[in-house]
């Protein structure tokens, strides 16, 4: 039985009232998604902004109700068994959402009230030393720091010990102690067994942490694949170099420029070759050359700029 299972799952908002009497249509945020995450997988979610990560998430949790198709975790379908499905998840969602009231033991004993969870020191205890709460434990929520107040919502979504982890942009605009921190714990938890469904646009830790990865591109399935499967779809090196001059247009098409760094694919030896020559008879000058083997950004940005049709492979 998989841990979470998409069933041609879509998504359709009604048209505004404006939108309605300009004849649109309203907006298909999820189009038939289809895929299965098995027990104790670390799975990736990508996809650009708007894609549709946030919107599967939230019908996932039961927040939205899904147009057509069904969703369940561990069987529970998360809108008949609502309750069963509810307590399968831990979630972590990417707004900063809080009770201002309460300090941050007091929130977690209140978390663990909401499953029916007593005599839950021990596990809170445990929760508060791996996210490096500890010293946090008496402080009220608003006294926190923005990255004191991410730990705490990972501990609220751990609290009652769900089978099943998702984290919604956990690290968005956090420090770097704090991901590690992070990850260190999730992934213990992982090796223990538990499932992990993650989003976010730190592609580093999707390849770092995730044996398979779905990307979504306008709500659409577009690749489905274990990570390494999907780094071997992308050029086998890169070509790295820095440079103040303007690349001619037959090269900067192909190219991913940020600032002075440039960094253009390619599949051997030949074609650093060729680049190399092209870019010297232009008589632009370059600097801290170097090459690297792909990663999963290229592959991202290869897939996210392609015209592919949706994958329906579930390896």
């Amino acid at each position: 039985m998989p841990a979470i299972s998409f069933q041609s799952v879509s998504k359709t908002y009604p048209p505004s009232r404006q939108q309605r009497a300009q004849g649109k249509q309203g907006l298909r945020a999820v189009d038939e998604v289809s895929f299965q995450i098995e027990p104790g997988e670390f799975f990736g979610l990508l996809g650009p902004n708007g894609a549709g990560k946030t919107t599967l998430i939230s019908m996932l949790a039961g927040l939205s109700r899904p147009t057509a198709g069904a969703i369940s975790v561990h069987g529970f379908d998360v809108q008949r068994d609502y309750a069963e499905a509810r307590r399968q998840l831990g979630v972590v969602p990417q707004e900063l959402v809080f009770d201002p009231f309460f300090n941050v033991r007091e929130s977690l004993r209140i978390q663990s009230g909401y499953f029916g969870i007593k005599n839950n020191e021990p596990w809170i205890d445990e929760l508060l030393q791996s996210l490096g709460l500890a010293d946090k434990a008496t402080a009220n929520m608003r006294q926190l720091s923005g990255g004191m107040k991410r730990r705490v919502l990972v501990a609220q979504a751990l609290v009652h010990k769900p089978p099943v982890i998702v984290l919604d942009e956990p690290t968005a605009g956090v420090d770097v102690e704090l991901r590690q921190t992070l990850w260190q714990f999730v992934a213990r938890l992982n090796k223990q067994g538990s499932t992990v469904l993650l989003t976010t646009h730190y592609l580093e830790e999707a390849e770092a942490l995730c044996s398979r990865i779905a990307m979504l591109k306008q709500g659409r399935v577009i690749a489905l694949d274990r990570t390494s499967e999907l780094l071997k779809s992308a050029a086998s090196n890169v070509l790295r170099f820095k440079t103040d001059a303007m690349l001619p247009w037959a090269i900067a098409q192909h190219a991913r420029i940020t600032g002075r760094i440039v960094q253009l694919p390619a599949q051997n030896a030949h074609e650093v070759e060729q680049l190399l020559a092209a870019i010297r008879e232009a008589g632009v000058a370059v600097e801290d050359v170097e090459m690297r083997k792909a990663d999963l950004e290229d592959v991202f940005i290869d897939l996210m700029a392609g015209e592919q049709t949706p994958l329906e492979v579930a390896r």
